[in-house]
């Protein structure tokens, strides 16, 4: 089914002259986009010594274009590929990193076997007392302040106690963070969107800057947290009824923004998890309310510690309990000029304009894909629409040849 995507995308591609393989781009096959007829008629010159104007409406060599197209989209896929870990080129002495390097040699096992010791040993437990540390007191804190007036007070109490609980949360990763461009941090009233490659995203930006979350209300420890974040702080929650109504949460962000003494929202526009090496399609959503956006590009070293969650794979703890036996988690971030839409430019092409500046300032491959491909399959319309376009090609042979 991925190869009548690919053909969807490509003829958009070339339709909005838009590059479907970017200049950094890591693609093994790189060519311009052409139409199904013009490809289908070279073959079918090389195949037939016949006038083509006079062949039938079906021709066998048809076939090798599926087929060609199959194979290429196989040898150069660029979306599976995205949601698994990101391949080292060198082994870090983390065994989910190579399962079979640190038996290579003596020495080698020695080093992975005292990096065993000291992560589970010593690193681990420290960092998972700095985490419940840092959760317990935005439980305990958030809710003291929730029974505050509303006022300038209630505020910056607010900010500091989500600052120092989300910092705490950052050493329980050892969070090597580097922030650039620091003039350009979101502003009240704005949107901050970045690229999407774990949960500790969250954490990674709010330590340096307090911003009003967005997400799905959740039952149990999680729904504990969110509860109590709420009373101190105007976080945008829904209801798992509420969530797919582009409407009403349309009109929830917008009632935000428009009010200028409230923290810019943070939202992911790719709604999934990305490993780091790409972007995917942001959603259109958060780019039709109209306010200016902060773009905002996260880029990891995974030489340290892989920081992406593949949710198909790894629960929240375990994903978490990895990532606090790592060595570190690396990473830099990078603020960028806020955003507006242009004039005469949609939601889609002002969407595309921002994800291209992340990816180019953050080192990433620029994909149109949608992330949602993670869990679901391609749409059907694809493939119909690819066998429609061959249907139209024979018609029209056939009824050049009726005219003639």
């Amino acid at each position: 089914m991925i190869i009548w995507a690919t053909h969807r995308i490509e003829r958009g591609a070339k339709d909005n002259n838009h590059l479907l393989y970017k200049p950094y781009s890591n693609a093994i096959i790189a060519k311009e986009p052409t139409s199904l007829e013009e490809e289908i008629k070279e073959i079918r010159r090389s195949g037939s010594n016949r006038d083509l104007d006079h062949a039938s409406e079906f021709e066998m060599s048809d076939i090798f274009y599926f087929c060609r197209q199959g194979v290429e989209s196989i040898m150069d896929d660029e979306v599976t590929k995205r949601f698994s870990a990101e391949e080292l080129e060198s082994w870090n002495l983390l065994t989910r990193s190579n399962y079979n390097f640190q038996h290579i040699s003596l020495r080698l096992t020695v080093l992975w076997g005292l990096g065993v010791v000291i992560r589970y040993g010593f690193l681990l437990p420290l960092r998972v007392t700095l985490a419940f540390t840092g959760v317990g007191l935005l439980v305990v804190l958030t809710s003291i302040i929730g029974f505050l007036p509303n006022g300038r007070m209630k505020n910056f109490l607010s900010e500091q106690v989500h600052l120092m609980c989300y910092r705490i949360c950052v050493r329980a990763l050892t969070a090597i963070i580097t922030y650039h461009d620091s003039e350009n941090k979101p502003k009240n009233g704005g949107i901050c969107v970045a690229n999407h490659t774990s949960p500790i995203d969250v954490i990674i930006l709010a330590s340096d800057g307090c911003y009003a979350m967005v997400g799905q209300i959740h039952g149990g420890l999680m729904g504990v947290i969110q509860k109590s974040m709420v009373k101190a702080c105007p976080h945008i929650w829904f209801e798992r009824s509420e969530v797919k109504d582009r409407h009403l949460v349309a009109k929830r962000l917008s009632d935000h923004v428009e009010d200028k003494t409230k923290l810019p929202i943070l939202i992911f526009p790719e709604g999934t998890c990305i490993n780091n090496t790409s972007v995917m399609m942001f959603k259109k959503g958060s780019f039709e309310i109209g306010s200016t956006v902060y773009p905002v590009a996260i880029k990891y070293d995974p030489r340290f510690g892989d920081a992406f969650w593949n949710s198909s794979q790894f629960g929240m703890v375990n994903y978490l309990l990895r990532m606090m036996s790592s060595w570190a988690i690396v990473c830099s971030v990078w603020y960028l000029p806020p955003m507006t839409r242009e004039e005469g430019e949609d939601a889609v092409q002002f969407a595309n304009r921002v994800k291209a500046a992340i990816a180019r300032q953050g080192g990433l491959v620029d994909l149109l894909w949608d992330g949602g491909l993670k869990r679901g399959k391609v749409k059907d319309t694809f493939k119909e629409e690819q066998q429609k376009l061959y249907s139209k090609m024979l018609v029209g042979t056939q009824e050049d040849r009726s005219r003639s």
